[in-house]
């Protein structure tokens, strides 16, 4: 077997073992680098989602503040899946439109933090939104900039109960 080696190979090289060694090292490192290359990288939407999650189950709270939220200036007749898209209507139930961002701000550390957060995936969780009363935040300890005002699994909103306080 060592006969099939060429000479000009240094003698420590020639060993059968060494060779094997390489061989699997070099096809340890195709499989590597083919894999990288090939594995499926997540989507903005999915990192945005795992982002939120991770905010919902280990982000600080704190007391923040709406400033502003925005919406569609065309709200769609859900009834009506063919309706024209130039025809502003009222939505079906007669409530108050679904915001898309949302403005908030909130105060750690004495520093003022003023964020967005874009709930347009997340409208079933954000319809009939209070103004006037006072939020919750969730943030990362070690960047407080990154904070969320809600997630699927978490809510720091206030919102418009179809029932109010009952007088007892």
């Amino acid at each position: 077997m060592l006969s099939l080696i060429p000479i000009h190979v240094p003698l420590p090289l020639r060993s059968p073992r060494v060779i094997a060694a390489i061989s699997v090292g070099v096809v340890t490192a195709v499989g590597v680098a083919s894999y990288l290359m090939r594995r499926r990288k997540p989507t903005a939407e999915e990192l945005e989602r795992e982002r939120r999650d991770l905010l919902a189950r280990s982000g600080r709270i704190t007391d923040g503040t709406i400033m502003d939220t925005m919406v569609d200036t065309m709200i769609r007749d859900t009834r009506n899946s063919s309706a024209d898209p130039s025809e502003a209507t009222t939505p079906p139930n007669g409530s108050a439109p679904t915001p898309e961002i949302i403005v908030y701000n909130y105060r750690i550390a004495g520093v003022t933090y003023e964020c967005a957060q874009d709930v347009t995936t997340l409208a079933e969780y954000v319809h009939n939104i209070r103004t006037d009363l006072p939020i919750q935040v969730r943030y990362a300890p070690h960047n407080p900039a990154n904070s969320i005002v809600v997630a699927e699994t978490w809510s720091g909103l206030r919102l418009n109960s179809s029932r109010p306080y009952a007088a007892d």
